[in-house]
């Protein structure tokens, strides 16, 4: 844990270098929930009150899915560097390696959100979620952010080039727009909602727009931890499998 705890120090420390990727990662959530709200808003009818209320999960989840999307970037590099050989001659393993740059991921994404649902708080967003909500949501953010970063290390040990493992950032931002984040699943045609209804997202958003508001979730809490608890473990066994690979 030590170990995992020094590389996560480094993996911050370059993030606070590269200033212009941060700020990106930052922004773009900002902007999407301005846009959304402002541009979209007044003609999309919701179950709720005032369409940011509705939306705000949906952008939470975007947020994710930009921070985490640089750990594949910050991975890549690592191994084109050629710092994994020094750190293998330190008698580091590929453990400690990723877990850092995962832990680094979720120190990053925790400040996005905070940013984000600050600024939604300032345009209109009012929560009615209890302080048991309050956690619950958490906890099911914390995963999804965990989940993502560890995929996101898989696709940059299996990608060839940081320009390629940047490309994992067009596949997480595209993944909750066919699903219940902007818009609900009824108004899709009905080819697209069987996918919009029973991809890892939906389950997400909707456990996370049901505990904020203080509505009945069901089982649909449940499915969403399983689902993030899914791709973790198959991310972190597939990134231990590829990392040997990679530096065999």
């Amino acid at each position: 844990m030590s170990e995992a705890l020094i590389m996560t120090g480094r993996a911050i420390r370059i993030s606070r270098r590269n200033v212009d990727a941060l700020v990106t990662a930052m922004a773009l959530p900002v902007m999407i929930l301005l846009i959304f709200v402002y541009f979209f808003g007044g003609a999309i009818k919701t179950d709720t009150r005032s369409y940011v209320t509705y939306v705000v999960p949906g952008v939470l989840l975007l947020c994710a899915g930009f921070g985490s999307s640089n750990t594949a970037i910050a991975v890549t590099e690592d191994l084109k560097g050629g710092i994994i050989d020094r750190f293998r001659s330190l008698d580091i393993g590929g453990t400690q390696i990723l877990t850092g740059h995962v832990f680094a991921s979720v120190a990053r994404n925790l400040i996005a959100t905070t940013l984000v649902l600050t600024l939604a708080f300032a345009i209109g967003f009012r929560p009615r979620a209890t302080l048991s909500g309050w956690l619950a949501a958490a906890a099911i953010l914390l995963a999804f952010i965990l989940a993502l970063s560890w995929l996101s290390a898989a696709v940059g040990l299996l990608a060839k080039s940081p320009e390629a493992a940047g490309g994992f950032t067009f596949f997480v931002s595209f993944l909750p727009y066919p699903s219940s984040a902007f818009v609900p699943t009824t108004t899709m045609p009905p080819w697209l909602q069987p996918f919009a209804e029973n991809q890892p997202v939906t389950p997400v958003i909707e456990s996370l727009r049901g505990l904020l508001l203080n509505h009945p979730v069901g089982s649909t809490s449940w499915v969403a931890l399983a689902w993030c608890t899914a791709i973790v473990g198959a991310s972190a066994g597939a990134s231990g499998v590829l990392f040997r690979r990679r530096t065999a």
